[in-house]
């Protein structure tokens, strides 16, 4: 780029053909020169215009918006003589970066450019930067139009760099050799062979049957019915698309601009037709959210561990589990080993529990989500943005459902729906913007009963009726409906869209977005509760007893089954020490009932001994398994329950 040296030479003579007495030339030339910028010496290069006087240093160039031309003489311009583009006004404006899809500001300058052919497709000047050095010479072009020879000659215009070389992909050793393998993976929702969804025989009910359409899903020939003399076999999504009447013929040929957008539009909203088909065909699927989840914890090895150090302070929980989470080494399918710094014990299966149900709970209350306990929504907080935190939550929360955690309960119906289209025809409303000074000036507007009060209303909220475009002359009383809607649309949806995609991304962690928009009415009282509470009919279902073999302590253990149930209704009552939520923690370690269950589902037996004063209930969190001590009278019972129970809590605490 140095004004005063050209390339003499051969491409393989001295630096690149540049001769290296031309290069000593060029450094005494420029030691003379200061730098209009940093005012230091060693001003290379110059403006291209030979009326302009200013020079630069290459790196302070870039930072004045210079630019430079990498073709021919490699001329430099700068700011007041730049290159410039201009707009067609005939054609509409872009609200996003047609390579980074994030939001652009449709006005052309030196960090926005535009396609010359198409005029549709507009983008950060870096991120057409990044994408050359990617794409190279060789696959560099309109993301929109595909138009590469006007292309890339406006691009050089306007400073890009190309390089002469083929696309990184291409250079890459081994880049595409998963082409070469075939899936090999039963999707079923729910798969019935004892080997595992990764096993297929070479014949019979457990050879695994890929589709025929797109061959990117597999199944069983059991877990779907596939008889064995079968060979034909389609997966849901290829099967509602074939059957569906709506077709998506691609365009043999693209005439103009103007006909690839209306082809784009024509095709989006076939293609929303077809995915609201799917969504409503998947939402009859057979599943418990138990049963789906099970499903997804098979991924979850039990010989691979993550550990979890879990510090002292309010905000160890979240502290730990974000620093686990972004590990480059991490895998969501190894099991959580979790320690806490204050607990001797170290139950892995207790603490583990314990860590998931006090991770939802700050979850809850990040700043992530705004509104009243129960019915939190997404909020726009550009530090969570930018610390990428929104996946983050989105992938704990997957984690946490599939690991064995408690289930949420505090999505609002906007945000499920907002997330999995489910209720299908949801439409927002005023409750779910929570008790927030915008909700307030809101409820104004809906609940004006005059012009008079509207207009007050109105004017009170001018400034975010603005900023969500929605501000407008209302002329009827009735209009304000239509303005509410508007509004609630651009705060609880429009607005969040990013935040909402990086939040899908995450959910996605062990596949469980997919499962849950598969099973999204299932999976409802799951994210949006409320969570139910424990009653004493709940505890005593959730509970199977073992009873001896030997008739004698049969009747002493049925006596004891009779002393558990009138105890499980005094803690409802609240006339014991310890409550239904304290007694299941003491046998599983959680007092809530995970989303996923209990594995294995919680038992009783019980234990007899010479000494009543030293029989004392006992628990094993690993196996779910209370043991409770024949006793011969109900106040001995509940005193040395009570007893063990409140230990067990205040240790907890400790």
């Amino acid at each position: 780029m140095s004004s005063g040296i050209c390339q003499r030479g051969e491409e393989d003579e001295d630096v690149y053909g540049f001769l290296v007495g031309d290069i000593k030339k060029e450094i005494r030339r420029s030691s003379r020169l200061r730098c209009f910028h940093c005012k230091k010496a060693g001003a290379s290069v110059g403006c291209s215009i030979k009326s302009c006087r200013q020079m630069v240093h290459m790196p302070c160039g870039l930072e004045q918006e210079f630019v430079f031309q990498f073709t021919g003489l490699f001329p430099s311009f700068c700011k007041k003589h730049a290159p410039t583009q201009s707009c067609d006004s005939s054609h509409s404006l872009p609200h996003s970066c047609s390579i980074c899809l994030d939001p652009i500001e449709p006005i052309l300058s030196y960090h926005v450019l535009k396609c010359p052919a198409c005029h549709g497709s507009w983008f950060h000047r870096k991120c057409v930067q990044n994408y050359a050095h990617s794409a190279a010479m060789f696959f560099f072009k309109c993301t929109l139009c595909n138009n590469k020879e006007q292309f890339q000659q406006e691009m050089l215009r306007m400073g890009i760099y190309i390089p002469e070389r083929d696309a990184s992909w291409e250079l890459e050793e081994n880049a595409f050799v998963e082409l070469l393998q075939v899936y090999h993976r039963c999707d079923a929702v729910k798969c019935l062979c004892h080997k595992g969804r990764e096993h297929s025989s070479q014949s019979g009910y457990f050879e695994i049957v890929l589709c025929k359409l797109c061959g990117s899903r597999g199944t069983h020939r059991k877990c779907s019915n596939i008889r064995v003399y079968e060979a034909d076999w389609m997966c849901a999504d290829c099967k509602t698309a074939a059957e569906g009447k709506t077709s998506l013929p691609l365009p043999n040929h693209v005439e103009s601009p103007l006909a690839i957008r209306q082809e784009r539009k024509r095709l989006f909203k076939s293609i929303s037709d077809i995915h609201s088909s799917i969504v409503a065909k998947r939402q009859c699927v057979p599943a418990t959210s138990p049963e789906v989840l099970m499903d997804l914890a098979c991924q979850i090895s039990q010989q691979q561990f993550t550990e979890v150090l879990v510090g002292d302070d309010d905000g160890g929980v979240m502290e730990a589990a974000l620093q686990v989470l972004r590990q480059s080494d991490f895998n969501p399918c190894c099991t959580l080993s979790v320690k806490f710094s204050k607990d001797k014990l170290n139950n892995n299966i207790r603490n583990q529990r314990r860590f998931l149900r006090r991770l939802v709970s700050k979850l809850q209350v990040s700043d992530i989500f705004e509104g009243s306990d129960g019915a939190k929504n997404l909020a726009l907080n550009s530090k969570a943005l930018r610390d990428d935190l929104y996946f983050d939550v989105g992938s704990l929360l997957a984690l946490s459902l599939v690991h064995g955690g408690p289930p949420l309960g505090f999505f609002s119906p906007a945000l499920y729906h907002s997330l999995f289209n489910y209720p299908k025809n949801y439409r927002p409303t005023l409750e779910d913007l929570g008790d927030t000074a915008f909700g307030h000036k809101i409820r104004q507007i809906a609940e004006a009963k005059s012009m008079k009060e509207l207009r007050h209303a109105m004017k009170s909220a001018s400034q975010y009726l603005e900023a969500a475009g929605c501000w407008r002359k209302i002329s009827k009383l009735s209009e304000k409906d239509m303005l509410v809607e508007d509004v609630l649309n651009f705060y609880l949806i429009i607005r969040l869209q990013l935040p909402l995609q990086r939040f899908r991304e995450g959910l996605r962690t062990l596949g469980m977005f997919e499962q849950v928009q598969m099973c999204s009415e299932t999976f409802f009282p799951v994210f949006c509760g409320p969570v139910e509470r424990l009653t004493a009919e709940s505890v005593m279902e959730l509970f199977t007893t073992r009873l001896s073999e030997e008739k004698e302590k049969q009747v002493l253990e049925k006596t004891t089954i009779s002393f558990w149930k009138q105890y499980l209704h005094e803690c409802e009552e609240g006339q014991c020490a310890a409550s239904l939520e304290d007694l299941l923690t003491f046998a599983t370690g959680t007092d809530l009932v995970p989303a996923i269950g209990f594995k294995p589902t919680p038992s009783i037996s019980f234990l007899s001994s010479p000494d009543n004063l030293c029989a004392f209930p006992q628990s094993n969190c690993d196996a779910n398994h209370l043991i409770l001590p024949t006793l011969p009278s109900y106040q001995l019972f509940k005193k040395h329950l009570d007893y063990t129970v409140c230990q067990f809590s205040v240790m907890q605490d400790i």
